[in-house]
């Protein structure tokens, strides 16, 4: 019993500690790459990793894109 909860105390210690991550991109390639993997051999946890991952840099390549296409700003005077 005391296992379970000293368990638990260290979860919880960890989620309350854990700093927020930007996740552009990567929750739907993890949704993805973790139906791939599940379907292509039980293998979910593996796919959502690397599909997060894929996810996380196709997001930073489109936002670097942005920017670079984005017309400079200028003052009107």
């Amino acid at each position: 019993m005391t296992r379970i909860l000293t368990g638990a105390a260290l979860v919880l210690a960890t989620l309350a500690l854990a700093a927020p991550a930007d996740a552009k991109g990567c929750l739907k390639g993890a949704a993805v790459g973790g139906v791939a993997g599940h379907v292509a051999g039980h293998h979910g946890v593996l796919g959502a990793a690397a599909g997060c991952v894929v996810g996380r840099h196709r997001a930073n390549k489109q936002a670097r894109q942005d920017s670079q296409n984005a017309p400079a700003q200028t003052s009107g005077r």
